[in-house]
């Protein structure tokens, strides 16, 4: 059965094919509230759908109109075999508890490099960040060149950034853009690392070319499931 779990996903799960982001738009703090709820009751009543899907959680927008979806599968296969076999009945009893519900996309992606946790931290995310940095068409390898420059300038930067507990860059499978998620202490502690000097190396970052856009948002975990114990 499937069963829900207040631990936060790793990310870095060697056996994670096929990581998969998406965003639904729900309108207001209350409706975020029952539509986590009415996930969590229409998956715990039915089987885990499948020994590919390594967990599915959800995470409610700062905003108070958005939840965040990140589902993790062992590729993209196992993926399409869902969608036709054991989705669109989810889909439904959703829809049917909390109508109106935007779905707005789904991003597939594979990770490229993380900034992991470090070895014995214990400290529970209370803040999880996502920003997508778009790059321009025939950007060629540049994405990853970008990430790699940003792990350097953040290898460089450990004071500024001591409230970071780990950060997971994703490449969009169709190479348009890069997704961070990142894992923080707190609102307050990414907030001093936004207003924290600039150095070079974060210059670099920032005017890297090929880049044509960004934007984030902010997240606290809501809602973890994963398989229940047979």
């Amino acid at each position: 059965m499937s069963r829900r779990t207040e631990q936060h996903p790793d990310l870095t799960d060697p056996r994670i094919g096929a990581p998969f982001f998406s965003t639904w738009r729900v309108g207001t703090p209350e409706r975020q509230e029952r539509t986590v709820e009415a996930i969590g009751r229409t998956w715990e009543r039915r089987p885990w759908p499948a020994d590919d899907l390594l967990g599915y959680h959800v995470y409610a927008g700062h905003d108070g109109s958005t939840l965040m979806h990140h589902s993790q599968w062992t590729g993209e296969q196992a993926f399409e075999a869902f969608v036709k076999t054991h989705r669109q009945e989810r889909v439904d009893e959703i829809d049917t508890a909390v109508p109106g519900i935007e779905r707005v996309g789904l991003g597939r992606y594979r990770r490229y490099r993380s900034r992991e946790r470090a070895v014995g931290d214990e400290r529970v995310p209370g803040l999880i960040v996502t920003v997508r940095i778009d790059f321009e068409e025939e950007a060629g390898a540049r994405p990853e060149e970008w990430v790699d420059l940003v792990l350097k300038a953040l290898g460089d930067d450990q004071e500024g950034h001591a409230g970071l507990i780990s950060a997971h860059f994703h490449l969009s499978v169709d190479g348009g853009h890069v997704l961070n998620y990142a894992e923080w202490e707190s609102d307050e502690a990414y907030d001093d690392a936004l207003a924290a000097p600039g150095t070079d190396a974060w210059e670099r970052v920032r005017a890297y070319p090929g880049m044509k856009g960004t934007s984030g948002s902010r997240y606290r975990h809501a809602l973890g499931l994963v398989p229940g114990v047979r």
